[in-house]
C-alpha cells in the first residue's frame, strides 16, 4: 500500500508562516499529510506534476446566494448546486457559505436543503441562516450549536415593507439587539446587511424625481442609497452588537464611509470584522455596464475603490467574498430603477485578486491568502480549512501566475450566463482545483464525476461558546 494517495510535485506553495516555498505536498485520506522537500522520495498512488505552478489554499467564499432560477432563497434541486459550485471551482473556490433565506423556521427546511446541496455540490459548503422572524429567533441557540451555523445574517433594511421583495417580514433595532444577545450567549456572530433604510427612502424619492427615467444609471442608483446610509448602519450595528456581547461581521463593505465608521468602532474597542467584494474594488459609478452593475449596496466612486484596496493591503479589511447572485441577465431589464440588484462572481474571485491585487498593485500572495482563505476559515469557524498545513483538508488551488486569458460570455459557467468582467484580460489562470484531495478542476477543465463530492461543514467559532 502506498504511503500517500497523492503527491503534488514541482510547485511553489504559499505556506503559513514561511510564505512562498518550493516543496512537494502529500495527501492522504483527504488531508494534507506532509510538506516534503522538492523531489523527496515518497510513494503515492498518484502524482500530479505542478511544475511552474503556485499552490494556494482553496478560496473560501463566505458570502453568496445559492438559489433556483431568479429565486435566491435556497437551492431547490441538485443542479442548482452543481452549476454554481462548478463556477466556484473554476474560480478556485473550494468552500462556500451561502445564505439560507426563509420565512419558516430553518429547522423545518434545513435537512432538505443540505441534502439537495450535497447531491449537486462539487465543493464543500456551510450555510448562514438569515434571521427574520420570532420563530427563527427562538431557534438561534440550536442553529449555532446543533446545526453548526454560528454566523447569523440580518437585513437591517427590512422595514416598512422593504423585505416583501424577498418574502421577509419587517424587523427593527430591538429585534437586532435580541439576536446579538443570543449570538453572544451561545457562541455566534451577527452579520448585518447595514443600511439606514428610512433615510434611503427619502434619498430614493429625491433621486427618482430628479431622474425618473434612470438615465443617470449607476450614479443615480448610488445617489438613492449613498455611502453614509451604509456607514451610519455600520456604526450603529457594531455598537449595539458589542453591547449585547456579539462580535460583528460587516458584509459587502462598499465605501470608504462605511469602512471608516467601522474602524472608529474598532478603535473604540468593538470586535468588528470587514468583508468587501471584488466588484467594489474594480468597478465604480462611471462604469459603462449600466444596470448590469446594479448591486446593493451600490457601486461607489473611484476614491472608494482606492480606499478599499488600501484596506485590503494594510490589513484593515479581513475578508473578500463575492455576494454571488446567479439570476440571469434578464433580471437587469427595464433600466436602473427596475433592474434586480446583484451579480455573479465566484468564478472570477481569485482571478480578479491575482490580476488586480497581485500583479497590478503588488499585494503579496501571502496577504491575498489571508483575505481569501485564512481569515474566512477563522472567522467562519471552518477549522479544517484555510491553509496549506499538515492535518488540514487538502483544499488546494494550483495557478499559473503568468498566463493571460480573456473572459467572454460563452465561457461563463454560472447559470447567470454573464459576468461584469466580460472582455477583461486576466493574468493568473487556475489549472487545478482540489477539494479534500480530489480534483474538481483538472487542466483548467471541470471534472465531471466531482458532482456530489461536496460536504456540509459543521462550523464552530474559535474561542466562542
Amino acid at each position: 500500500m502506498s504511503a500517500f494517495d497523492l503527491i503534488i510535485r514541482g510547485a511553489e506553495a504559499v505556506l503559513p508562516g514561511t510564505g512562498r516555498t518550493a516543496c512537494d505536498i502529500a495527501v492522504k485520506d483527504g488531508k494534507i499529510a506532509a510538506i516534503l522537500a522538492p523531489g523527496a522520495a515518497a510513494d503515492a498512488e498518484k502524482t500530479l506534476d505542478a511544475s511552474g505552478l503556485v499552490a494556494l489554499p482553496g478560496v473560501i467564499d463566505a458570502h453568496l446566494h445559492l438559489g433556483h432560477g431568479k429565486d435566491i432563497s435556497r437551492p431547490r434541486e441538485p443542479r442548482d448546486a452543481d452549476v454554481e459550485t462548478a463556477s466556484a471551482a473554476i474560480g478556485g473556490v473550494t468552500t462556500m457559505v451561502p445564505y439560507l433565506m426563509a420565512s419558516e423556521k430553518h429547522s423545518e427546511i434545513f435537512e432538505g436543503v443540505r441534502q439537495v446541496t450535497e447531491a449537486g455540490a462539487r465543493i464543500d459548503f456551510g450555510y448562514h441562516f438569515i434571521i427574520s422572524t420570532e420563530e427563527q429567533l427562538s431557534e438561534v441557540p440550536a442553529y449555532i450549536t446543533e446545526y453548526g451555523a454560528p454566523t447569523l445574517k440580518i437585513f437591517m433594511n427590512n422595514r416598512g415593507g422593504e423585505g416583501k421583495r424577498l418574502g421577509l417580514p419587517d424587523i427593527d433595532d430591538g429585534f437586532f439587539f435580541r439576536l446579538a444577545e443570543l449570538a453572544g450567549q451561545h457562541g455566534g456572530m451577527v452579520a448585518p446587511h447595514p443600511e439606514n433604510i428610512e433615510v434611503a427612502w427619502v434619498l430614493r424619492d429625491r433621486a427618482m424625481k430628479a431622474d425618473p427615467e434612470g438615465k443617470g444609471g449607476l450614479a443615480s442608483w448610488d445617489a438613492s442609497r449613498p455611502d453614509f446610509v451604509e456607514g451610519e448602519a455600520v456604526q450603529r450595528s457594531s455598537y449595539l452588537a458589542n453591547v449585547a456581547g456579539s462580535p460583528l461581521y460587516v458584509v459587502h463593505t462598499s465605501s470608504a464611509a462605511a469602512l471608516e465608521a467601522g474602524l472608529a468602532r474598532r478603535r473604540a474597542g468593538d470586535e468588528i470584522f470587514f468583508e468587501t467584494c471584488p466588484h467594489y474594488l474594480t468597478h465604480d459609478v462611471t462604469d459603462p455596464i449600466g444596470a448590469v452593475g446594479k448591486i446593493n449596496p451600490p457601486l461607489r466612486s473611484r476614491k472608494d475603490c482606492d480606499r478599499l484596496w488600501q484596506g485590503v493591503a494594510n490589513g484593515e479589511i479581513d475578508t473578500i467574498a463575492t455576494d454571488h447572485v446567479h439570476r440571469d441577465i434578464s433580471s437587469k431589464d427595464n433600466g436602473i430603477w427596475a433592474a434586480s440588484p446583484g451579480c455573479p462572481g465566484m468564478e472570477t474571485l481569485l482571478p480578479v485578486m491575482l490580476t488586480e491585487g497581485y500583479h497590478a498593485r503588488g499585494i503579496p500572495l501571502e496577504r491575498l491568502v489571508e483575505v481569501l482563505s485564512e481569515n474566512p476559515a477563522h472567522l467562519m469557524g471552518l477549522t479544517s480549512k484555510g491553509a496549506l498545513a499538515v492535518g488540514l483538508d487538502a483544499d488546494i488551488v494550483l495557478v499559473d501566475l503568468e498566463r493571460e486569458w480573456q473572459l467572454t460570455r460563452d465561457k461563463v459557467v454560472s447559470s447567470a450566463g454573464y459576468s461584469i468582467y466580460e472582455g477583461k484580460t486576466f493574468k493568473g489562470a487556475i489549472e487545478h482545483t482540489l477539494v479534500r484531495g480530489r480534483a474538481v478542476v483538472s487542466g483548467g477543465a471541470l471534472v465531471d464525476d466531482a458532482v456530489g463530492h461536496g460536504r456540509y461543514q459543521h462550523r464552530k467559532l474559535k474561542g466562542r461558546g
